[in-house]
Order: C-alpha cells, then sequence, then structure tokens
C-alpha cells in the first residue's frame, strides 16, 4: 500500500472509508444485515480466507448469515487503516481485523479468533463509498471454529 500524505483531501476520505468499514462491522456483531447495503456494491465479489468466494451483496448476507446465524456475540475489532487513493479511479484500502466468536447454547463455553486484514476497492455512488470487491487474509486463527454454524431449524 502506497503512503498517502496527511492532506485534508485524504484524511476526510480515510474518515468516509473508516465510516462504512465501522458499519460492517456494526452489521455482522448487531446480525443487522441490512447495513450491508451500505457498505458493499451490490455487484461485488469478496474472498474470505482466500476460498470462500461470495458474488454480490446478497451472497455475503447469506455467507454472514450462515456462518453467524447460530453462533453467540462477536466483535469485529477494525485498526490501522491505510488508504491510497493514488489513482482516484482505483481507491484502495487494508484495514486489519481481528474477529471474536462466542459459541451459541451448548458451544458456549468455546470461543474463536479470526486475526487477519481486509483489502477493498472502493467505489464512488451517489449515496457514497462502496466496497467493490474484497479480500480477507486469515493470518491466526485461535480456538474452535465450530462456534461459526447456521441459526438452528426452527421445530
Amino acid at each position: 500500500m502506497k503512503a498517502a500524505p496527511s492532506t485534508p483531501e485524504q484524511l476526510a476520505l480515510e474518515h468516509a472509508l473508516l465510516q462504512v468499514l465501522n458499519r460492517y462491522a456494526t452489521a455482522v456483531d448487531t446480525r443487522n444485515l441490512a447495513l450491508l447495503d451500505q457498505v458493499f456494491t451490490a455487484d461485488c465479489t469478496a474472498t474470505y480466507g482466500g476460498s470462500y468466494v461470495c458474488q454480490g451483496a446478497a451472497e455475503i448476507r447469506r455467507m454472514i448469515d450462515v456462518h453467524m446465524g447460530g453462533c453467540g456475540p462477536t466483535q469485529h475489532l477494525l485498526g490501522n487503516l491505510e488508504v491510497d487513493a493514488s489513482d482516484p479511479a482505483r481507491v484502495r484500502s487494508k484495514i486489519h481485523v481481528r474477529a471474536v466468536h462466542a459459541g451459541l447454547h451448548e458451544r458456549a463455553p468455546l470461543r474463536y479468533d479470526a486475526v487477519g486484514y481486509y483489502e477493498d476497492e472502493w467505489v464512488q455512488q451517489p449515496q457514497g463509498w462502496r466496497i467493490h470487491s474484497r479480500s480477507m487474509t486469515l493470518l491466526l486463527e485461535i480456538g474452535d471454529r465450530s462456534v461459526m454454524q447456521p441459526a438452528p431449524a426452527a421445530a
């Protein structure tokens, strides 16, 4: 990622992108997946962990629901944002993430932490900045991934 000067324009862009990234964490942690419409373009592509590919915002919502529907509380902590706007037609960012997941019901004693970073390409739309392409690189996993699962089937 190319280092950017701290101009007022760069700082305003970083703030705008950080607001969208925070909205992503809020959407996942509160399970308010409708907020993802304010994060991704409808035709986005996202790759999580190098192999789980989602085509479109609707598929990202389904993937999150499948992995978080039966999961207990989560907290996605984001930090160390870097933004490269050297090519205004291809704004890119990198932000580190630590996602903490607690188990639910019989899995309540279990935890799963994912540590890595998101690399995003952005487009500016009339309603604001949106992620058009995301790649999540997983650096470290701690705990039991089985805490992430679909919600139990309704009886």
